[in-house]
């Protein structure tokens, strides 16, 4: 691709919160096009490390370490990881930033993130581009108190045993196997990307740096109709990427496999693009030339060939 990124160089971004720091990354000119780019679950930032550099100049792109990911804080004793909690670290990033209109590239738990965002802040955002994720994910109805409880029993009993719990210590290539292990739609180099910032230095070798509570039950459910009607309260331009055949991937929970069609009819319903690539669900960092075109493309067409907001042409004070 001749518009890249690659050889423009990469800053590290700390954005202060009430709990500690939100860090990231940030790629591109400082009066560029703002992009925030959101990670999926258990990963961080380093997710789009080889996405980005193939992507347009003319945007500043903005990967952040999602509280309690990569090597940004953890939240409070007590508190909950959950979607609408995610969406508010959103608006305190780009609050930071001084972003008043934005664009965002969000993969898997990060598409359920913009996607809540942009409903509820739909004025803020000028296109939506969600990789692997329909990023208005729905839970049956008749599972929602049994998977909310499950949640609130998770940290219940996660409190009860922290005190007793050892930090688990591993050699850099143990804690590579580890991360491999669980995670199969990664390469071995892939994996190498998202240890830069997910390990930490402690006595006897390394610990992962996510917050161990990240691994608990998403305790905000929205139903089929619920979630509809949160897309068509959006007001931007989508792009939905989805990697390979095997859709059941993107379902954590069995029940929510019925509602596959009817997410996909309601994108084409409202004219948003829906691709299919080869691929898996990591494809965003294992092959991103496989979708770099697609992306760049729509932010070309969708942003960069609009007039830039006159409130983002200040560059950021961070």
């Amino acid at each position: 691709m001749t518009s890249s990124a690659t050889t423009q160089a990469v800053s590290e971004l700390t954005v202060p919160v009430p709990w500690g720091e939100v860090r990231g990354k940030v790629w591109g000119p400082d009066h560029g096009r703002p992009v925030l780019c959101l990670h999926g679950w258990a990963d961080n930032c380093g997710a789009f490390d080889t996405l980005i550099p193939l992507l347009p100049t003319e945007c500043r792109y903005v990967a952040v370490d999602l509280a309690g990911h990569g090597l940004s804080s953890h939240r409070p004793p007590g508190a909950f990881y959950y979607t609408a909690a995610y969406a508010a670290d959103v608006r305190r990033v780009v609050d930071a930033l001084q972003w008043k209109t934005f664009s965002i590239i969000a993969h898997s738990m990060g598409g359920d993130i913009a996607g809540m965002f942009c409903s509820l802040y739909p004025e803020m955002v000028e296109a939506l581009v969600l990789l692997d994720s329909y990023g208005f994910l729905p839970t049956d109805t008749r599972q929602l108190c049994k998977i909310i409880r499950r949640g609130i029993d998770e940290m219940i009993q996660f409190e009860k045993l922290n005190n007793e719990k050892k930090q688990k210590v591993y050699t850099r290539e143990k804690a590579a196997e580890r991360l491999l292990s669980a995670n199969p739609s990664l390469t071995a180099e892939s994996v190498q990307s998202l240890l830069q910032r997910g390990l930490l230095q402690v006595d006897g070798g390394v610990a992962f740096s996510r917050d161990l509570r990240v691994n608990f039950k998403n305790i905000t459910r929205l139903s089929l109709e619920q979630s509809l009607e949160t897309l068509s309260r959006t007001q931007t331009h989508i792009l939905l990427i989805l990697a390979g055949d095997n859709l059941d991937k993107l379902f954590s929970e069995k029940t929510q496999k019925k509602f596959n069609s009817a997410l996909l009819q309601a994108f084409r319903d409202r004219n948003h693009t829906v691709v299919r690539v080869p691929g898996d669900h990591h494809i965003h960092l294992n092959s991103p030339e496989v979708i770099a075109p697609f992306v760049s493309d729509f932010l070309r067409s969708k942003v960069l060939s609009q007039p830039a907001s006159l409130v983002n042409t200040q560059p950021s004070k961070l």
